[in-house]
């Protein structure tokens, strides 16, 4: 199999050890820059380029998109799909883990376990949404942000108003959600591939802090999760259509929740914290999965 590892950089870690185990199985595998790609948008004949090359040889695609990025990179995964390239996530897949609210709003749809989470456009409704998720202390997320920035715990109502009416002047869009104070700034990150929960980590925020990212200055151990933790996994993932996810939960009174999932999750902290070579199982999984057209939507959507 010819796989293109849609990624800024062969030096990043998770980009790195998908060259090393897509070679190691003895496939051939090259990184792309995507944002160095550029598209012919033709009937019949679509194309991606890059640099001095039409890209047509690659039997599938591993896209590793920046949340930053994510305009232009689902762009270029949907190209590939046109044309009949495999993709580990397909592009709508993406676009819809990324999209904050989209995500909650399927997920809610779907019945998976959520904190309660406000949403609202005019500073008129912020005392209504902060009593809507249970009063202070309360987190409010920018839907923008990504690896715990624009996350912000108000521990007093007042606080949470000026949170609010502060991002509502920047015309920045926010959720609120009621704060898992039982959770001890813990959460559950499980990797999931072809619906089944292969890797599970329990990433503990540093002393003080309410976000367990881990580059925020978190640890990260293994953990045996629970039948239902494991069930919300994998019908999370299953509900953003992602063959790969990074599914973070946390532990409520009131089952697990989910905070978000995740269609690019990183490599390095669940290969360390568990010892399995998460890298190896993807590229298991695509030689299984990847062939031509095996699309849900073909680029369309």
């Amino acid at each position: 199999m010819n796989i293109g590892i849609l990624s800024l950089g062969p030096k990043l870690y998770s980009t790195k050890r998908l060259l090393e185990a897509a070679e190691k199985r003895g496939h051939k595998a090259e990184v792309i820059n995507y944002l160095k790609c550029y598209v012919n948008i033709t009937s019949h004949k679509p194309s991606v380029h890059y640099k001095d090359r039409t890209l047509n040889e690659f039997d599938a695609v591993i896209p590793r998109i920046g949340v930053s990025n994510t305009f232009y990179g689902t762009a270029i995964v949907r190209q590939f799909e046109m044309m009949g390239v495999y993709p580990l996530n397909e592009s709508v897949a993406i676009s819809r883990s990324r999209d904050k609210l989209r995500s909650l709003q399927i997920l809610a749809k779907k019945g998976v376990g959520l904190p309660v989470t406000g949403f609202a456009h005019s500073t008129d409704d912020t005392e209504e949404i902060i009593k809507m998720v249970g009063g202070a202390p309360l987190v409010i997320k920018l839907l923008e942000g990504t690896q715990g920035k624009g996350v912000v715990l108000a521990e007093t109502g007042k606080a949470a108003e000026s949170v609010i009416g502060a991002f509502m002047e920047l015309d920045a869009h926010i959720l609120a959600q009621e704060f898992i104070k039982e959770a001890g700034g813990a959460d559950i990150r499980c990797f999931v591939i072809d619906d089944k929960v292969v890797a599970t980590m329990m990433r503990q925020g540093k002393e003080g802090e309410f976000r367990s990212n881990l580059h925020r200055g978190g640890s990260a151990k293994v953990i045996k999760i629970t039948p239902e933790e494991r069930s919300t996994a994998v019908r999370s993932a299953k509900a953003m259509g992602l063959n790969l996810a990074g599914v973070d939960l946390l532990r409520s009174n009131h089952g697990p929740v989910v905070m978000e999932v995740n269609s690019s999750p990183g490599l390095e902290g669940i290969e360390a914290a568990t010892g399995i070579d998460v890298a190896d199982k993807i590229i298991q999984f695509m030689e299984k999965d990847a062939k031509p057209g095996n699309t849900r939507t073909a680029g369309i959507g």
